[in-house]
């Protein structure tokens, strides 16, 4: 079966501590579907989740589409205050910040999303941060909701660190993967989200939503034959993609250089986090969008700071997963 197609997949290229169960597997279609199922199902209306912001901004719709759940941003900042530190540095102690916060304007928070690869800002989280994230959220008994659509598209050889290669996880039942084919596989016309969860209850729940978001047969049968194909996978497919990735990446990162663009060092998915700040005629979020608009009328198009409720104006996201001549064109 397509589920058990996926497990097998994903125990080997997240490099599960145990082989996957395939019954703990949901298939939607899409990850939009995931979030919108399960924020339902964890939350009850007018709940918050707490989110590293900036953020990939379609998050929000979904979350509240169904359940009316509600962001806690965890506001990340580019200075650099130490040097143990970096721009847009996630650590415990701003979760607690925001929870504290939240609690205290009657905000009932129930849980964490991680998105990792991040999007839009490009990198990975080191494995003690994340495993220092999992305890943080299992003091506070909030579920986690790790979003790895960016997973396999990691390209400079930095080490990934995927929740399903942890041993030993503080809160198993409370922890939630998602994945999708769309960005790793480049399908993302072809609309297909995982939700990976050893919570039986939680599971139940979303099934009974799931109905309303099947993948059709067809592609599950077609995806299936992808995911038997381990040969082509390891030794062209994903070799081909990150070493196209990487090329990509570097040649907008050094034109960017050229022209004074500095970006947000990165490893993992289609984008770099660049920092037009010193082109703002002001430091508001108006002048973004008026930059915005010009590099539009050039025919232009990336991604404003403010789409991803980043906190300060001038930083924009840059999709690079195109042809080479289209980038050096750009």
């Amino acid at each position: 079966s397509f589920r058990e197609e996926i497990a097998k997949f994903l125990t080997y290229y997240a490099r599960a501590a145990k082989p996957l169960n395939p019954e703990h597997i949901t298939v939607m279609n899409g990850c939009c579907a995931v979030f919108a199922t399960l924020s339902t199902v964890l939350c009850d209306p007018g709940d918050g989740y707490l989110i590293p912001a900036p953020y990939y901004g379609g998050i929000n719709s979904k979350t509240w589409l169904y359940g009316g759940i509600q962001p806690v941003h965890v506001p990340l900042f580019s200075e650099v205050t130490d040097k143990e530190s970096h721009p847009f540095q996630l650590t415990v102690e701003k979760l607690e910040d925001a929870l504290q916060s939240a609690k205290k304007q009657g905000t009932r928070v129930r849980a964490l999303i991680l998105i990792n690869p991040h999007n839009p800002l490009g990198n990975i989280y080191p494995a003690q941060l994340l495993k220092e994230c999992l305890e943080f959220a299992h003091r506070y008994e909030l579920h986690v909701i790790m979003d790895e659509i960016y997973m396999l598209s990691v390209y400079d050889g930095t080490t990934f660190t995927s929740v399903l290669s942890l041993d030993c996880l503080p809160d198993p039942e409370r922890t939630h993967f998602m994945w999708g084919f769309s960005k790793d596989f480049g399908m993302s016309g072809i609309r297909v989200g995982v939700l990976y969860t050893r919570n039986h209850e939680i599971r139940k729940a979303v099934n009974q939503l799931a109905v309303f978001h099947s993948c059709p047969g067809p592609v599950q049968h077609v995806l299936s034959q992808f995911l038997r194909d381990r040969d082509w996978l390891d030794n062209v497919f994903f070799p081909t993609n990150k070493k196209r990735l990487k090329e990509a990446h570097n040649i907008l990162v050094d034109g960017l250089a050229d022209v004074g663009i500095p970006v947000l060092k990165s490893s993992g998915g289609l984008y770099v986090w660049a920092d037009f700040r010193k082109f703002l005629k002001s430091q508001t979020f108006e002048a973004e969008l008026e930059l915005w608009q010009k590099l539009l009328d050039k025919k232009l198009l990336i991604s404003p700071g403010k789409a991803f409720y980043c906190y300060e104006p001038g930083w924009f996201r840059l999709v690079f997963s195109d042809s080479v001549d289209k980038i050096y064109l750009c």
